[in-house]
């Protein structure tokens, strides 16, 4: 609803929950759940996108895979009735990359391995699922910095943070965070140049709207207390749905 608030984008909503939803199932199967010899199984059968590939791996990732491929087919006819091209080959290559992604992630830690920040965000900046759903890295940034005040996860994560402590041993966490800020300024400031210019951009002002409306709202999504709560994301919702002005 942040990202597509005209009411014309009713059925895009929709999808746009539908992608997000598949991005945290996937990252959830890849940072707590699988194992590493199925989750190598698991990307080799979706870079075939092939269901019989999946016979041998657990009922989670075949179900997984089974809704995904009938979600992606889904958007592709709506593509397909409304504008008369069939987007199914670049909607399968979205997720191929992906789960290659999450899969290389998956890799460096259970290896204790620390990339360096550059091979770290050429993952990260796929992993965090936007080039998926949009194109922009503001949220894998926030991300990191809400992820870092996460003790309680359990599963297989790490962040750029982590990636910068490494290399620069003599940074303090509050420097590599101002880092990490100084970053998401320079990310801000090539996406309100896009959004200035919109009358000349490649991009229809739509698409260049939702950009922007997504960037906004990933702060309000990682705006993490130190209980690991989000009041600012509950009192937006609240005030969306439920509170009449």
């Amino acid at each position: 609803m942040t990202s597509l608030p005209n009411p014309k984008f009713s059925s895009y909503r929709i999808v746009l929950s539908k992608i997000i939803a598949f991005i945290y199932l996937l990252d959830d199967i890849f940072d707590v759940e699988g194992s590493i010899d199925n989750l190598h199984l698991f990307v080799q059968a979706i870079q075939r996108w092939d269901d019989v590939s999946m016979n041998s791996l657990p009922n989670y990732m075949r179900a997984c895979f089974k809704a995904l491929n009938s979600t992606i087919n889904e958007i592709a006819q709506i593509v397909l009735k409304e504008h008369g091209w069939n987007p199914i080959k670049y909607l399968k290559k979205s997720w191929i990359q992906l789960s290659n992604a999450f899969l290389m992630e998956t890799k460096w830690l259970s290896k204790n391995q620390v990339p360096t920040m550059d091979d770290y965000m050429k993952i990260a900046t796929i992993t965090c699922g936007v080039p998926t759903v949009l194109m922009h890295i503001i949220l894998r940034l926030w991300d990191d910095l809400g992820s870092e005040k996460d003790e309680k996860q359990n599963g297989r994560d790490d962040s750029l943070l982590s990636c910068m402590m490494k290399e620069n041993p003599h940074w303090s966490l509050e420097v590599a965070k101002e880092k990490v800020m100084k970053m998401i300024d320079e990310a801000w400031e090539e996406l309100n140049k896009e959004s200035f210019s919109s009358s000349t951009s490649t991009f229809s002002q739509d698409f260049v709207r939702a950009c922007l409306n997504t960037a906004r709202m990933v702060r309000v999504m990682y705006n993490y207390t130190e209980e690991h709560n989000l009041p600012m994301l509950k009192e937006y919702i609240n005030l969306l749905l439920f509170k009449q002005i």
